[in-house]
């Protein structure tokens, strides 16, 4: 499987589904389903952003994503 995976293609596509979310219809629900539905998509919209926005690498099968989850005054360069 390592040989034919695209890590590069991985963060595109939780990028596309980071925008999916942002764009999904509420449905018609009230109270607290309602709350639920919308609590569960900013989780999604959060942690599909997250991994497309991470730096990612394969070497020798294993795949690692380097996330920067310092707020961005502290990103700045050294």
């Amino acid at each position: 499987m390592a040989d034919a995976f695209d890590p590069t293609d991985m963060v595109t596509r939780f990028s596309e589904r980071s925008i999916a979310v942002k764009q999904r219809q509420l449905p018609p629900v009230e109270g607290e389903a309602r709350k639920d539905f919308m609590r569960q998509a900013r989780l999604d919209f959060q942690d599909f952003a997250m991994i497309a926005d991470a730096d990612c690498d394969l070497t020798d099968g294993i795949l690692t994503l380097r996330i920067d989850l310092r707020p961005r005054d502290d990103q700045g360069s050294i």
